[in-house]
Order: C-alpha cells, then structure tokens, then sequence
C-alpha cells in the first residue's frame, strides 16, 4: 500500500536524470537502487529527506541526494521529503528549533526582530545562534531517525495487513 501511495506522487526515473541541476552527480544516477521503492529505500530516503530538512541551509535538496546516492535510497523519496520545510513552514519549525536550542542550553530566550538584510544575520549568528544551530541540529536527528523508523514500521503494518487480508480472502468459500 504505500508504495502505491508513495508512487502516486514521485516523478519518473528519466524525468528526472535528465534535470541539469543534478548532472554533478553524473552517472551515479544510473543506479537502479535509487529509483525503486521498498521498506529499505523507503525508510531511508524519509530519513534522510527529515534529516536535511532541519538544516538552514539553502541546497537541502542536493544535501539530501548527496547522502542518498551513497546510501542506496530511494533518490526522488529524499529529495521530496526536504520540501517539509517550505517558506511557508521554515518560519514556525526554524522558531520550534531556536526554542530546543534555548531549553537545551538552559538560557533565556533573546528577543529578536527579523530584517532582511545581511548586518542582521551577522548580528544574529552572535546573539540567537547557537540555540538556534543546537536546535536545529538535535531536531534534524531527532526527526530523520523519528522519519525512518515510522516509515519502515508503517511500511511492515501495510505489508501485514495486505497478507492478512490475502489470507482472508483464499479462506472464503468459492460459490
């Protein structure tokens, strides 16, 4: 089942190997481990995808198939998972992330006003920057990890309750 689901919404294989951005990886992307779907690949390319999508960065998505290609996962699965965090949700997660920043390190949170302007990330790496790095950092793992165990446990419960129901089905009585 949910590798019906996931399918439904991936883009296909060639699509995608003939995008420019992704012609440094050569041809890496020729190998079949990256296009198929299964608990394994799966679950790792969630992983991975949670895993980036907590780092502030710009390029999360070439991080993601970065790790990916190495690690035999499912390619479009990782880099679409990035895409958790969008503009419209970095705000309210980068602010959930700041705040596991502050409790970890036991501080006070410092008040700060967002300006789009360099001066302000400058001044901003001195003073909201480690909470915010710490942050960041605890809940990428955190939630790659979270990410690549509930995937592979809801993948083993789909596969379970396929099986079951395939039993059930040959337990009928044909009419």
């Amino acid at each position: 089942m949910p590798k019906k689901i996931i399918g439904r919404f991936l883009p296909d294989h060639q699509t995608i190997k003939r995008q420019k951005a992704l012609a440094v990886f050569g041809t890496l992307l020729h190998d079949p481990n990256l296009w198929h779907l299964n608990r394994r690949s799966a679950a790792g390319a969630f992983g991975i995808g949670m895993f980036f999508a907590f780092w502030p960065v710009p390029f999360q998505m070439w991080l993601a198939a970065a790790l990916a290609i190495p690690l035999r996962v499912n390619l479009p699965l990782s880099v679409a998972t990035v895409w958790i965090t969008n503009p419209f949700t970095m705000p309210p997660i980068f602010f959930a992330a700041y705040k596991v920043g502050v409790w970890l390190l036991g501080g006070p949170a410092e008040p700060f006003y967002f300006e789009l302007s360099w001066s302000w990330v400058v001044d901003s790496l001195n003073t909201i920057g480690p909470a915010f790095l710490l942050g960041c950092g605890v809940c990428a793992v955190v939630f790659g990890a979270l990410g690549y165990f509930t995937m592979n446990l809801l993948w083993r419960f789909s596969v379970s309750k396929a099986w079951k129901a395939r039993a059930e089905k040959r337990q009928q009585p044909k009419s």
